[in-house]
């Protein structure tokens, strides 16, 4: 039915939840994959094609970035990891419909800063100073 279309949803409208932190807007999320290793075996009586068989689960880093602003939080939990305190935290990304209503949610579970990019300067520039930082986590869940 022409009434019955679904368009997928916009890239840019999304919020981000640290668990614990109130920092603000972020204006990009990347680095969402994982990706199964695969085992390959192979018995002396079989044929010449190896089995495929499923190994560990791999996680790539998530990356977000944000304008730079007053708020420390962020930066505060990098230089508590740097001082040998490892908390985790749960980040969720929520994709937006055009109303701004939740309707796809991820959750990256047990994250920790291993990587930060503080803003780049330059006195010719009119460019908003972008922070970085880098997630590594164990676990990926998409919810509807």
């Amino acid at each position: 039915m022409p009434g019955d279309r679904i368009d997928p949803y916009r890239n840019f409208r999304f919020r981000v939840e640290v668990e614990g932190l109130e920092q603000a807007g972020f204006s990009e999320v990347s680095g969402f994959e994982a990706t199964f290793d695969v085992v390959e075996y192979r018995e002396g009586n079989e044929v010449i094609t190896p089995r495929k068989l499923p190994g560990l689960i791999k996680y790539g880093n998530i990356t977000l970035k944000w304008g730079t602003t007053e708020s420390m939080e962020l930066y505060e939990w990098i230089q508590e990891c740097a001082q040998g305190t490892i908390e985790r935290k749960t980040i969720t990304i929520i994709a937006l419909d055009e109303e701004g209503e939740d309707v796809a949610t991820w959750q990256v579970i047990e994250a920790w800063p291993v990587k930060y990019t503080a803003p780049t300067f330059n006195g010719t520039g009119n460019e908003v100073a972008l922070e970085l930082i880098e997630f590594a986590h164990e676990g990926l869940e998409r919810s509807a």
